[in-house]
């Protein structure tokens, strides 16, 4: 939901996505440094470590996120739409033909639901070159380069739904 609420707010208002994002990022620090006290209660050492190396992500994503928004709008809106896209294919193919289970970590994740993934990322792309609006500034338009940067950034977001229930694991959440 999240997702698409800054999806449509890239449009609107410079302002506005901006305040959405540093919104969003202070929430997702809440809610990890939530789950990093619960882990290491005791530890302080490991919640102020843990609470850096969230918060310099989080910056990073910030200043790459405004980056991006800057220097080319429609490849912000592609790399939101592939996240988007790659997490519904993994909830929509894992929920209608299940399977075996991707890992002990996330018990709901199947093998399915991650071949989901890559393959429903691919679906901005297709749109996008079908309507030639893709123009990246690194590299000149090669679709096969295109398809690889999606799949990987697929990977990126399955990854990163496994590190957060990983840490909801060990936090028992």
């Amino acid at each position: 939901i999240l997702l698409i609420i800054l999806f449509f707010s890239l449009f609107l208002n410079k302002f506005l996505w901006i305040s959405i994002l540093i919104v969003a990022s202070i929430i997702s620090f809440y809610e990890f440094n939530n789950l990093i006290k619960k882990i290491y209660k005791r530890k302080k050492n490991k919640i102020y470590l843990f609470n850096l190396i969230s918060f310099l992500y989080l910056s990073f994503f910030i200043y790459t996120a405004l980056d991006i928004h800057r220097n080319s709008v429609l490849t912000l809106l592609l790399i939101i739409l592939i996240c988007i896209f790659s997490d519904t294919g993994g909830y929509v193919v894992g929920k209608l033909i299940g399977g075996k289970k991707l890992t002990k970590i996330s018990p709901n994740k199947t093998v399915s639901g991650s071949i989901g993934s890559f393959i429903f990322s691919l679906f901005p792309v297709l749109i996008f070159e079908m309507q030639n609006k893709i123009y990246f500034q690194l590299v000149d338009h090669n679709f096969l380069f295109l398809v690889l940067i999606c799949l990987f950034l697929s990977l990126i977001c399955q990854l990163g739904d496994l590190f957060i229930s990983f840490f909801k694991r060990k936090a028992k959440v």
